[in-house]
């Protein structure tokens, strides 16, 4: 029974962000965020301990929070529009805006995510990274405030590069590495809407082969890598290579993306911003590096027993599969292409 319930609300959560994406009034994609959010608490809610009741409580303020004022700043919008009054568009959009921003989880209103990541299981982790970030984007793309929207991209990879320096968490980390991620779709955005959809989708599917990964392993951690470090050597190399790949280091898939919002910003001449978005980059890839390491240099022990069951799992073939695209995918289109 509780297995039905949850995939109804699975689908719930499906529709909700649908509704968001295809409604053409601010109330119907207010509406159908609701539906999102109201569906997505009870599947917080699967395991019963203290830090998941905590985890969907600070989800729950927090995003009811940024629907009140969303809900608030249509309303204003319709009854100045529908009265004929004059009033300050400017404003009513950056409410718009931030409430969205809040919703996603875009820096500065970062505040809630890595606290609402820390008490979730891994699967529960990789929906608010990627499906919950969906609608809100969506409607983000409707409604840009340039000078705005530039401090939260700048913002968004600065916390998401410095706040995973010193994380032993690895849903924190993961938190974090999502923040800088979204920072660059935001920037991605800000010049071409199929390019942060582009972005988009490699970033989930990095996303989920490395935490796919994780929960087959039950990592949580980071001093739980040491002990992962016994399992198989394909597996770690896999796991040492789609770190890298989600860092954005050539020649992984992680890199295309990157790649093309590089070579979107230098078409707009626009250096300095590029500048940053790099340099921020690299700080990321050094806490990938850092997990990297330990995951395949340190306490290196190879015992026969662990090598066995290593495979014995139902989602094993789906990992490798991931983490194939993941590692190889770039040369494969790189060949298509020249193919073609």
């Amino acid at each position: 029974m509780k297995k039905n319930s949850n995939n109804i609300f699975l689908i719930m959560l499906i529709s909700g962000s649908l509704i968001t994406i295809s409604s053409n009034s601010w109330l119907g994609a207010w509406m159908g965020l609701e539906i999102n959010l109201l569906s997505f608490i009870p599947l917080m809610n699967e395991s019963k301990n203290l830090m998941t009741s905590e985890s969907s409580l600070k989800y729950f303020l927090t995003q009811a929070f940024a629907s009140s004022i969303l809900l608030f700043s249509i309303i204003l919008m319709m009854m100045f529009f529908n009265n004929n009054w004059i009033y300050d568009n400017n404003f009513n959009n950056l409410l718009i805006l931030s409430t969205l921003l809040l919703k996603s989880g875009a820096a500065p209103f970062h505040f809630w995510f890595p606290g609402v990541m820390e008490g979730l299981n891994w699967i529960n982790s990789l929906i608010l990274m990627t499906w919950q970030k969906i609608a809100p984007l969506m409607l983000i793309s409707y409604n840009m405030n340039y000078n705005f929207f530039l401090i939260s991209i700048i913002l968004s990879m600065i916390i998401g590069a410095l706040g995973g320096l010193n994380q032993t968490s690895l849903r924190k980390l993961m938190a974090f590495s999502s923040i800088n991620h979204l920072g660059w779709m935001l920037m991605a955005m800000m010049n071409n809407e199929l390019l942060w959809l582009t972005y988009f989708l490699f970033y989930s599917i990095l996303s989920m082969s490395i935490i796919l990964m994780f929960n087959n392993f039950k990592l949580f951690h980071f001093n739980q890598i040491f002990n992962f470090s016994m399992n198989n050597p394909l597996i770690k190399f896999f796991t040492f290579l789609n770190l890298l790949s989600l860092g954005g280091l050539p020649p992984f898939l992680g890199f295309l993306p990157k790649w093309l919002v590089i070579q979107n910003l230098i078409e707009l001449n626009q250096t300095f911003l590029l500048f940053i978005a790099v340099c921020l980059t690299l700080i990321t890839l050094y806490y990938y590096l850092r997990m990297s390491y330990s995951i395949y240099m340190l306490n290196y022990n190879k015992n026969s027993w662990m090598l066995i069951n290593s495979f014995n799992n139902k989602n094993m073939s789906l990992m490798l599969t991931l983490n194939f695209i993941s590692i190889m995918g770039l040369m494969i289109i790189i060949l298509i292409y020249m193919i073609l």
